[in-house]
């Protein structure tokens, strides 16, 4: 099989990427440590189905669409790191000293058993779907098989982290974000020599802004949903870490988002020959581009699914942990998680449920922001008020009308 340079420069950034983030300074780094479990939520195979999405919602306008999409979950996220540092203080302190403080707990308490619900749909969900990837890909669908291989998975996932904890569960994630990040990153670096080599040519078309439109775009909030789960990482790290790990995740993130819409956009006219909107669609468009891309392409899903399935777990189980005030144990947390997924995958129907879960995360972003803002107030940071009231009301708008990316 003969190479082309894009095939060349695909498994080149490919194994160079993956050579740093397997490094023995970013596996020893703290900050690194804090920002992989975020990161891996927030970094699914979402940045795939964006481009379609987007390129359906606003045509060749997607990439300042993202922007600000990603703008919008920075200042979400600016409310979780608000609350990590003066909310938790007064939420997790006994006893309380006036009702605005019992408040601030009991909607604490409420928002964290609706994150709850939610973490336990989505970690089926991604290992539903690992599953799923998995038979498509080099087998023949079998739906018995393929819950049997969830079921596997999650017990595998939820006994190692009830006997090895956090570390081990960590570990298992930042090799999965490591070849998840490097098939991006390659992806991105093929995809700009491309559009060096063809002269960035916009051949789409910008379409009007709708109603509809906004309500699909306020879906594409929850597909960089995920950097929540830095603020149940207490059991390892300091306020100071969860805030900073959550920042570099978010960073990260928002520049592989932005920059693969960006590079993507002059391919864009050949969704109209592909009107499927999933995954499948941007494996088509690298398929046109590089040999060598498109196969690594399909990697990129299987890591994905399986590294935010367990970020999601490992939120779920600090959430237990801090629920419960210690009395059940964050490995106890993995364990339970895991098993109640287990039903989940025997008597329901994941895919269906997805969107309630959807829903969800945008109530939990509403009720913390709703907290931030409370907080703000009583410490009379009037900047940060203004702030988290406006945010409230889109969230609000986003909780009621926005459409469900998944």
């Amino acid at each position: 099989m003969n190479l082309s340079l894009l095939d060349w420069v695909a498994l080149g950034s490919f194994l160079l990427f993956l050579g740093l983030l397997l490094s023995p300074f970013l596996r020893k780094n703290r900050l690194w440590g804090a920002a992989v479990t975020p990161l891996a939520s927030i970094i699914g195979s979402g940045f795939l189905v964006a481009a379609p999405l987007l390129y359906y919602a606003v045509g060749d306008l997607a990439v300042l669409a993202m922007a600000a999409i990603v703008i919008l979950a920075y200042l979400v996220g600016e409310a979780i790191r608000f609350n990590i540092l003066y909310a938790e203080p007064i939420i997790y302190k006994v006893p309380h000293k006036d009702r605005l403080e019992v408040f601030l707990t009991d909607l604490e308490r409420f928002s964290n058993l609706v994150l709850a619900f939610a973490y336990v749909i989505s970690v089926a969900f991604y290992l539903r779907l690992f599953s799923a990837f998995v038979f498509s890909g080099f087998f023949e669908r079998n739906p018995l098989l393929e819950t049997l291989l969830t079921t596997a998975l999650l017990l595998f996932i939820g006994i190692a982290g009830f006997l090895k904890g956090l570390d081990f569960l960590e570990f298992l994630e930042r090799y999965a974000v490591a070849i998840n990040l490097s098939v991006i990153f390659a992806t991105l670096t093929t995809l700009f020599v491309y559009d060096l080599q063809t002269g960035f040519v916009l051949r789409g078309e910008v379409k009007p802004i709708t109603f509809e439109t906004l309500q699909i775009l306020a879906g594409i909030l929850l597909i960089v949903q995920g950097f929540e789960t830095a603020k149940y990482l207490g059991d390892k790290y300091t306020p100071t870490e969860r805030i900073k790990g959550m920042k570099l995740a978010q960073w990260i993130s928002g520049f592989v988002y932005v920059s693969f819409i960006l590079l993507v956009t002059p391919l864009f006219y050949l969704l109209d020959e592909n009107p499927v909107l999933d995954e499948t669609a941007i494996i088509a468009l690298t398929a046109a581009v590089s040999l060598v891309l498109s196969y690594l392409i399909r990697t990129g899903p299987l890591a994905s699914q399986f590294s935010a399935s367990v970020a999601d777990t490992i939120a779920a189980g600090g959430l237990v942990n801090a629920e419960t005030h210690g009395r059940i144990s964050a490995r106890t947390g993995y364990l339970l998680v895991a098993l109640i997924d287990v039903v989940l995958v025997w008597s329901l129907n994941i895919f269906e449920i997805i969107a309630y879960a959807s829903k969800a995360f945008a109530f939990y972003y509403l009720l913390q922001t709703l907290i931030a803002l409370l907080v703000a107030y009583k410490n009379r940071k009037w900047g940060r008020a203004a702030l988290f009231f406006s945010l409230v009301w889109v969230l609000a708008f986003i909780t009621v009308f926005g459409k469900s990316a998944e």
